[in-house]
């Protein structure tokens, strides 16, 4: 059953060498942590690959037992204004440590930074390189100025592929002791599409309710289930448009969906249609265009009937 503490923080990875997936990272740094010294790095990537387990585990091998001490985290999503860096950050790094030759200061989502921001940290980076490494975690590097880019290096984490988030959470469920559905880790998979940390607390939360289940996995992320969606789609395009709209409603009306999260499910079955690509690419259109409909305030029932008379035009 599950405990009181949060698995993502009680299974978070201590190691390098425990990291899932990301070999391309984890030698590279490895060869620094053995010297003893890292470069300011950047850290880009999707949601839940790692990025922040790498930062601590590398503080930690560096560090050792001392690592909090010598670690600061801060959010800029949180923290994000000009402020931030002239006060808080710069206080932290002009203050040599006594146990090592410098301190770490990681900045997870610094790609939030506004520009000034980013520009006051630049001039601390330089000013106080030789007590204080950075370590900025970020969607997209390409929001980072050019300036702090050309004073990192810059490591691109991929998104985890579903063999890696299973065999992760296989050993989560083993260590919990818990009774997993057959199927139940395809379903993380697909409502977490690889994010580790959100494919972690769904396992948690499932197992609250004793045995974990395909079905409670969508129930508890308010996600659809991929072959109900897949039925809908099927009876469009085998022309039968009253039973789709009829399974579109009882989706939205009976499990509670919201227009997005039906958009999104159709997203996902498109590719696996047995259509030509020249239908799909016509369907990802018209799905675009409903979407943004959706989006600015037009009626999403009409707006989703009208989406699936496109599918039961596919083969008429």
């Amino acid at each position: 059953m599950a405990g009181i503490e949060i698995w993502t923080e009680k299974y978070r990875p201590n190691r390098l060498d425990d990291i899932v997936n990301q070999k391309h990272v984890k030698e590279r740094l490895r060869s620094w942590t053995t010297e003893g010294s890292i470069p300011h790095l950047i850290f880009a990537g999707p949601a839940g690959t790692g990025k922040t387990t790498t930062a601590i585990a590398v503080a930690r091998e560096l560090f050792g037992n001392d690592w909090k001490e010598n670690f600061l985290e801060l959010n800029a999503s949180d923290e994000r204004g000009i402020d931030v860096v002239r006060v808080r950050i710069k206080n932290y790094a002009r203050t040599k440590s006594l146990a090592s030759k410098f301190r770490i200061i990681f900045l997870d989502e610094s790609d939030a930074l506004t520009p000034e921001a980013q520009q006051a940290l630049r001039r601390t980076i330089e000013q106080f390189s030789s007590a204080c490494r950075f370590i900025l975690s970020c969607n997209y590097s390409s929001r980072i100025i050019e300036p702090i880019q050309s004073r990192a290096a810059v490591f691109r984490f991929r998104k985890l592929a579903q063999e890696d988030v299973a065999e992760y959470l296989k050993r989560i469920a083993m260590h919990e002791k818990l009774e997993v559905e057959k199927g139940c880790f395809e379903a993380i998979f697909d409502v977490s599409e690889g994010d580790m940390r959100k494919a972690t607390n769904l396992l948690q939360t499932a197992a609250a309710k004793g045995k974990v289940t395909a079905k409670a996995i969508y129930e508890i992320s308010g996600q659809i289930e991929s072959g109900a969606v897949r039925k809908m789609l099927d009876a469009a395009l085998a022309g039968k448009f009253a039973e789709a709209r009829k399974l579109l409603h009882e989706l939205m009306i009976s499990n509670g969906l919201a227009a997005e999260d039906m958009v999104k499910g159709i997203h996902r079955e498109i590719y696996s249609l047995d259509i030509q690509e020249s239908q799909k690419l016509l369907l990802i259109e018209k799905l675009g265009d409903y979407e943004f409909r959706i989006n600015q305030g037009a009626t999403p029932e009409i707006q989703l009937e009208a989406l699936l008379s496109h599918f039961a035009k596919v083969k008429a």
